[in-house]
């Protein structure tokens, strides 16, 4: 083989040899993309709805509840365990923030009616809220037996209502409606409200309220 021919073929040979390893770089080029790709898509984490958050509900309370409730002792009768064991009138007499209502009571003969109903819900204004009334206008009241017995019987709901039931208009027993409102520990009944509620008696639940309630009379 002469130089010239022998030179001629050792150029196609090159030649051949770097358009093969040109066409195995861009197959490994679109091998990486292609990986690439299919890392990104499996990387990317599929979307799902996010869920519309529902509005929490005040949870209800399982006993007593209520700053007023501090006031209640906390051993003896007058506790919160103490007057579970007596029916309302009687373990409203042996609770302190209690004394001027169980007077009225009293004064309007209504403690045995209280004592021997089966189920009850008493709103019970605390002494504060009878101090709040004028002393004439208390007075005249605790005299006046029909409308201090009309005033009381306004505050009495004919049945068990706990917390999850105690808001809505109820007939009392005094033949009106009250109209109580709120959720979880936090109930008015108009401008009053529960200082301490859900508090069990023999045969009532009784919230305890910051003033007198008083009827259209």
């Amino acid at each position: 083989m002469n130089t010239k021919l022998r030179t001629r073929t050792l150029g196609l040979a090159a030649l051949a040899l770097t358009a093969s390893m040109s066409l195995a770089a861009c197959g490994s080029d679109e091998g990486s993309d292609t990986a690439a790709d299919d890392t990104t898509s499996s990387a990317t984490p599929s979307e799902t709805p996010s869920e519309t958050p529902t509005e929490s509900e005040e949870p209800m309370a399982d006993g007593p509840f209520g700053p007023g409730c501090a006031g209640v002792p906390t051993s003896g009768e007058g506790s919160v365990e103490g007057m579970a064991d007596d029916p309302v009138a009687t373990a409203a007499s042996n609770n302190p923030l209690l004394k001027t209502l169980v007077a009225a009571v009293t004064a309007a003969g209504l403690v045995d009616t209280l004592n021997s109903a089966e189920n009850l819900t008493v709103f019970a204004p605390t002494d504060d809220a009878f101090a709040a009334i004028p002393k004439k206008d208390l007075n005249a009241l605790l005299k006046d037996k029909k409308a201090l017995t009309t005033v009381l019987t306004h505050h009495v709901i004919g049945e068990r209502l706990s917390p999850e039931d105690v808001a809505g208009d109820h007939e009392t027993l005094a033949g009106d409606m009250l109209t109580v409102e709120g959720e979880g520990e936090n109930f008015t009944i108009g401008d009053a409200t529960v200082v301490c509620g859900n508090v069990q008696t023999a045969n009532a639940t009784v919230y305890v309220v910051d003033q007198v309630l008083m009827p259209e009379m």
